[in-house]
């Protein structure tokens, strides 16, 4: 196997991200004879490790690698049938993934229906999580609310698709700028109270809403954008938060959304129906794609000293950072699933992180991650 994802680079050059996807391979349906979350007669585990996010009450065991389901159906162009998404799902419990990444906004609402009928066998085994805090006008998004109505409306309908009366955990998928933090834990205390979820979480906040929110209602884990194309919680306090109340880090994006998996060239074209958001983002502009290449020839080439693909090496590094911190690398595709699942099972020794560090550095990625008008919105408040 190529040490990038099926040499895309070479392959598929200027072709275009819509041709160059082929159809995913797709897992068989778990029979019905075995005991529901058993692995196959004779397979092998890839995901056995564990991790705890949270402390005291707010803690939650989780696999050590979750799976990101939102290009299931949506974003990220082309999307495979929901049989093939539900199939792969239950393959990924039967690989001991445990901890699944889902929200309301994701379609809208389609998305926690895939993820619901396909964890409908596992309910008690596998924590049932979602994300929630926008408004919409039928399907289409209207803004970030954390309004105590819209998140009950929101939560109701999550638990309606898991078909459940309580959640494991709920994330405010975006801070609402008009609304104190300490209010809207206030509401999530309330609703836990009412035994409509067990934890909470946050995502995009910053370091100083994080420990405000976790004085009203412990935190059990803080969504972020994190990996070795996008290293600005270790500097904007965010890390340094989790560390201290005990709060696990969950990393969407580990694999620069689909950049450090060779996905991504200066000749990409991002399909328009459905919607691919990389079109819009400065750092996947042809020019900053040319000039942040150099990183990925060089974890290409770390990679091969370890005898691991790049994405592989980007999940260690980031289980290597610290024993709270859980990536969510999502896929679609069975192979790949399982390429980033063994990814738990490769060490990397302090000087190896040190120097992935120092890649990272020698050669940044360049242009900013989000547009000017979605930046905007980004919580960095102290």
């Amino acid at each position: 196997m190529s040490f990038t994802r099926r040499s895309f680079l070479a392959a598929a050059a200027c072709s275009g991200a819509a041709a160059a996807f082929p159809k995913p391979a797709v897992a068989p349906a778990i029979a019905e004879a075995r005991p529901v979350g058993a692995p196959p007669p004779g397979a092998r585990v890839l995901m056995p490790h564990r991790r705890v996010i949270g402390r005291g009450e707010a803690a939650l065991e989780v696999s050590s690698i979750g799976l990101g389901c939102m290009g299931m159906s949506f974003l990220r162009g082309t999307h495979p049938d929901r049989k093939a998404c539900v199939a792969l799902i239950r393959h990924a419990v039967e690989q001991g993934v445990t901890l699944f990444d889902t929200a309301e906004a994701y379609g809208p609402f389609g998305n926690e229906e895939i993820v619901g009928e396909a964890l409908l066998p596992f309910h008690g085994e596998i924590p049932l999580t979602t994300k929630i805090g926008f408004t919409y006008e039928g399907t289409r998004y209207t803004g970030v609310s954390s309004d105590p109505k819209v998140l009950r409306t929101a939560l109701e309908n999550a638990l309606r698709r898991f078909r459940t009366d309580c959640m494991d955990l709920v994330y405010i998928h975006r801070r609402d700028l008009t609304r104190p933090i300490e209010e809207v834990a206030e509401t999530m205390l309330g609703f836990r109270k009412e035994g409509k979820l067990r934890r909470w979480g946050l995502s995009e906040v910053s370091g100083g809403t994080l420990r405000r929110a976790h004085a009203v209602f412990p935190v059990t884990a803080l969504q972020s954008e994190y990996g070795l194309t996008w290293r600005e919680p270790e500097t904007n306090g965010v890390l340094a938060a989790c560390a201290e109340l005990g709060v696990g880090l969950v990393p969407f994006g580990p694999l620069g959304k689909g950049f450090l998996g060779g996905f991504v060239n200066e000749c990409t074209i991002y399909v328009d129906t459905p919607v691919d958001n990389r079109k819009t983002f400065p750092r996947y502009t042809p020019e900053n794609i040319r000039k942040s290449l150099p990183l990925l020839a060089a974890l290409e080439e770390f990679g091969k000293s370890r005898g691991v693909t790049v994405p592989q090496l980007a999940l260690a590094w980031c289980l290597a950072k610290a024993p709270w911190i859980v990536p969510i690398p999502g896929t679609c595709r069975l192979a790949h699933l399982e390429e980033d699942l063994r990814a738990a099972s490769i060490p990397l020794a302090p000087e190896e992180v040190a120097a992935l560090d120092a890649l990272t550095v020698a050669h940044p990625v360049h242009g900013a991650r989000y547009p000017a008008s979605e930046d905007a919105r980004v919580d960095r408040e102290p």
